[in-house]
């Protein structure tokens, strides 16, 4: 009689398997992060994310519009800035008539349905490459938090549905719910970056937006300042606790797949969504070793992905967002 109990009793075929399955995957776990890119009819490849573009906005809504069809019902948007708009202030970042501002209201305006989540950060903005402006040689928490509160404000005004601070500075998150609640945008959310860890796998993200700390000896060399030491998981905890406490509607664990035990973590701590960045480097490494051949391209993207959502993401952004959601589609 030995066993009593055969797990593989509920393995024996897929029928069986799909009834049992503890977690599921749909279009609409994903958001898709997407770049913009001044002028029109621009579509440029980013060399280390393949199949990943900067395009302008007249081709983004297009895009918007066929991952909208796919059942994505998220983006989280990136502006590639000109250099001569770039100084230690971010004034750009709040201009009414700035790339992203104009964006917003094109995407809104083309895809009404489609939840839109600008980023709020310095880095695009800044000669520097860093989150927040520089003062004294170090980057000043709350003079930042000053900036980026006209920039999220000026995103409500162009019609965002919620603001995504990636920035990491103590206290943002108050200073963002105050600020829109007083500009009288009481339903505009805050997806919070809540633990933002300084990781070696932004590295295509920053091609992308050419927005890496520049090398100067006045200011740090890096981000370890404001974003988390990777050796650290009690902190996320704490942040992310901190945050909602602030306002936050739903909070971020970025990276992804290697910071799944974090994941867990903050999903056990918190009663808001835990949104799941898997990260642009994440992203370049399936890339690549699919390309040698090395690894089955569409099954690790879709097991690391489903991992992701079994470790408590409630939503998941995700460079693979449209290739996941035609593959589910079929």
């Amino acid at each position: 009689m030995f066993p009593l109990h055969r797990g593989r009793r509920l393995r024996t075929n897929e029928s069986i398997r799909s009834l049992v399955r503890e977690t599921t995957l749909s279009p609409s776990d994903f958001m898709f992060p997407m770049f913009i890119a001044e002028g029109e009819n621009v579509q440029v490849e980013i060399s280390s994310m393949p199949g990943i573009y900067r395009r302008s906005i007249d081709l983004t809504v297009n895009e918007v519009k066929e991952i909208y069809a796919l059942g994505i019902r998220a983006v989280n948007i990136y502006v590639k800035v000109s250099e001569n708009l770039k100084d230690n202030t971010g004034k750009e970042a709040w201009n009414p008539n700035g790339l992203m501002q104009q964006a917003i209201k094109a995407i809104k305006a083309a895809c009404p349905e489609m939840i839109v989540m600008p980023d709020v950060a310095l880095d695009p903005y800044s000669i520097y490459g860093h989150d927040g402006i520089i003062e004294n040689g170090d980057i000043a928490n709350d003079a930042t938090n000053e900036a980026l509160v006209k920039m999220a404000v000026s995103h409500a005004q162009a019609g965002a549905d919620f603001v995504a601070p990636s920035d990491m500075m103590d206290g943002r998150v108050l200073r963002l719910r105050q600020g829109l609640d007083a500009a009288g945008f009481h339903n505009v959310g805050i997806m919070s970056y809540s633990a933002k860890y300084a990781s070696a796998f932004y590295g295509p993200f920053r091609d992308a937006l050419d927005s890496a700390p520049v090398d100067a000896t006045e200011i740090p060399k890096d981000k370890k300042t404001y974003q988390m030491d990777y050796a650290n998981r009690i902190e996320a905890i704490k942040e992310a606790l901190s945050d909602v406490e602030e306002g936050a509607d739903m909070v971020m664990v970025k990276p992804g797949i290697a910071y799944l035990d974090i994941v867990r973590e903050v999903k056990n701590a918190v009663h808001v969504p835990v949104t799941v960045f898997h990260v642009s480097g994440e992203y370049a490494m399936i890339k690549a070793a699919a390309e040698r051949g090395w690894l089955d391209h569409d099954k690790i993207m879709m097991e690391q992905l489903m991992c992701i959502k079994r470790a408590g993401a409630s939503l998941i952004s995700t460079y693979f967002a449209k290739e996941a959601a035609i593959l589910m589609n079929k």
